[in-house]
């Protein structure tokens, strides 16, 4: 049965204490994401059974509720709808939840913050890199042709200029132009330069230096470097927003940007540059004897979950790309598929093991989104909240990573795990071996030691759920730029049959009335309220340039709003079947009116096609 997305959404809003008690709300691709003013009024409980709810935990700052992909966009439009919360973005809900945050978790937080927008490209190109380069192995004349060198360039492209997509991602993040940020970052790899990657090859003094002030500087750039072009930016960032509340407004569009940039270039090549890339390869050291060292490589895999239960896993994208900058390989990514892949192997366990089917129903695909490198629903829907599987989990996971640690597994990728990560790894055969190892443990160790509990009796809701309203499904009129549904269940009638002569003039557009059998008014269409009359009667709803006026009975604005609720105010975004306007059929004729309910396009003179009439 599929779900109800409306039902579902109203009952997270009774078990968070009400749309009062949401400060920000947002979605990603599973995940509904709330901001909560009072956690006392969070009934944690009752929204883990929720119908559609397969998971919840907090994470900084974030009451954050797994509903799936392609699902939690169609709960949230109706959350919004049920609650009256303002649509938000991930960075909004992210910024009203870092109060909340210590310090410490937000420093590790942001590389996370700056990596993951720009994952796509990276995924994309490291996994051509790793067909291309392993294409040779097989057709060696491959590797002389035209086609292998167009190939290189199209896969290392974002590589070569890694610091420039950084620097975009780190503006967005700290709040600078991002234009400004992308000259930083193509800064740092002008072709001026002396590469990065190539320095190594010019002996002691040959390096051309620049001599500013009383700093020597190398003409050598940052390809490969993140940290240095990261602090760069937030520099940036903070100098443009200061100069921004100095600086008067009629200069303010000239000296802010050149202020801003001359002072960031020159920090960021004298200290910012020269200090923090070498701090940066001492990181990368002791990120390459983790992942190669025996007990390290044993370690991080049994704690990497640990880190996406603390949303932090994405900090690990900075030590991959310094990783594959400096050798080519990227052998932190085999600990990471080790530790995800156990986590599918532990849910998928639970998944075969249990006995209730809605928790049956969120392991199995929680499990096969686990084996492709999304954990999330795995650990939190399953995994993290009966902890048995979570722990078995960290077991595979370090068993997992000591096996490829031991063969030397790596890639030219990060930001993939998994089973996407395959035909990019340097051993596909052993790095199947690691993932059948990491999976099988912890399969085998939580179908030994998890058992499931007794079914327990679950506690009424905190309040019951507002009974659901049927979206219409009748169109009344259509036109080119769309269709405008019944909004209240009733006969329909030709505009020109509405007991009033302006309705039935046509001087307000063509349209229907609706002689009401209900008194319910619903709107028609995905749109915008554009007005709200002060008598309550009359609405105005508009999309895709349709305007469409709803008024409730004839010469009803005499009554002064008394028998009617009118639940949208203007500027409100409503859906399909919402309740606009509830009106009192009864007082309507007692105060010797007609109650037809005239649904008219006062714009239908500018619109193609306009035709009405039930269909």
């Amino acid at each position: 049965m599929a779900l109800d997305y409306r039902k579902c959404a109203e009952e997270i809003a009774a078990n968070i204490g009400g749309g009062s008690n949401v400060i920000s709300a947002a979605h990603c691709a599973t995940r509904l994401r709330l901001v909560i003013a009072d956690n006392s009024k969070v009934n944690k409980e009752v929204l883990e059974n929720i119908d559609g709810v397969k998971g919840m935990f907090e994470s900084n700052g974030q009451l954050q509720l797994i509903i799936g992909t392609g699902t939690v966009n169609k709960v949230y439009d109706e959350f919004l709808a049920v609650t009256g919360a303002s649509a938000a973005s991930k960075a909004d809900v992210k910024a009203a939840a870092a109060s909340k945050m210590p310090l410490w978790k937000k420093i590790l937080k942001t590389p996370g913050d700056v990596f993951v927008p720009i994952l796509p490209a990276i995924v994309a190109s490291g996994l051509m890199m790793g067909i291309v380069e392993a294409i040779p192995k097989f057709w060696p004349a491959f590797g002389q042709s035209d086609w292998f060198a167009f190939l290189d360039l199209v896969a290392n492209t974002a590589f070569a200029l890694l610091p420039v997509l950084v620097a975009i991602s780190a503006a967005r993040v700290f709040g600078g132009n991002i234009f400004l940020g992308a000259v930083i970052g193509l800064m740092m790899v002008h072709p001026a330069l002396i590469n990065a990657w190539t320095v190594g090859n010019y002996a002691a003094g040959e390096i051309p230096t620049w001599h500013l002030f009383f700093f020597t500087v190398q003409q050598v750039g940052y390809q490969g470097h993140v940290i240095p072009v990261i602090l760069a930016v937030l520099l940036m960032s903070v100098i443009e927003k200061w100069l921004h509340k100095k600086v008067p407004e009629m200069i303010d569009l000239f000296v802010t940007p050149l202020c801003t940039v001359l002072v960031t270039s020159f920090v960021t090549f004298t200290i910012i540059g020269p200090v923090f890339s070498v701090l940066e390869n001492w990181v990368l050291t002791g990120a390459k004897w983790l992942a190669s060292s025996l007990i390290g490589s044993v370690v991080m895999g049994a704690i990497y979950p640990w880190t996406v239960v603390m949303g932090l896993h994405h900090m690990y994208n900075v030590i991959e790309a310094g990783m594959i900058a400096q050798t080519g390989l990227n052998t932190w990514m085999p600990i990471a598929s080790a530790a995800n892949f156990a986590q599918f192997g532990a849910c998928l366990a639970v998944a075969l093991k249990v006995k209730n089917q809605k928790t049956k129903s969120v392991a199995l695909p929680s499990s096969l989104s686990a084996s492709l490198g999304i954990t999330e629903p795995a650990i939190f829907g399953i995994n993290f909240r009966f902890m048995k599987p979570f722990i078995c989990g960290m077991a595979g996971g370090a068993v997992g990573s000591l096996f490829g640690s031991l063969f030397k597994l790596g890639a030219p990728v990060y930001g993939v795990t998994g089973i996407p990560a395959i035909p990019a790894v340097n051993n596909i055969p052993l790095y199947l071996v690691e993932l059948l190892i990491a999976a099988g443990v912890a399969f085998g160790l939580t179908t030994v030691i998890w058992k499931e509990d007794a079914p327990k009796a679950v506690p009424a809701a905190a309040a019951p759920a507002p009974a659901k309203l049927e979206a219409p499904t009748t169109s009344v009129i259509r036109c080119a730029n769309g269709t405008v549904l019944q909004p209240v269940k009733g006969n329909v009638i030709p505009y020109d049959k509405i007991p009033d002569d302006t309705f039935a003039s046509g001087v307000l557009g063509v349209g229907v009335g609706v002689e009401p059998t209900d008194e319910v008014v619903v709107a028609p269409f995905d749109g915008e309220i554009t007005s709200v009359a002060e008598s309550k009667h009359a609405v105005g709803v508009a999309a895709n340039d349709m305007e469409l006026l709803i008024h409730v009975g004839v010469d009803t604005v005499s009554m002064n709003g008394d028998g009617f609720n009118c639940l949208v105010k203007e500027g409100d975004q409503v859906k399909a079947g919402q309740p606009l306007i509830r009106f009192d059929r009864a007082k309507i004729k007692a105060a010797g009116f007609s109650d037809t309910v005239a649904v008219l396009l006062t714009n239908s003179d500018d619109l193609d096609g306009v035709e009405y009439g039930a269909k």
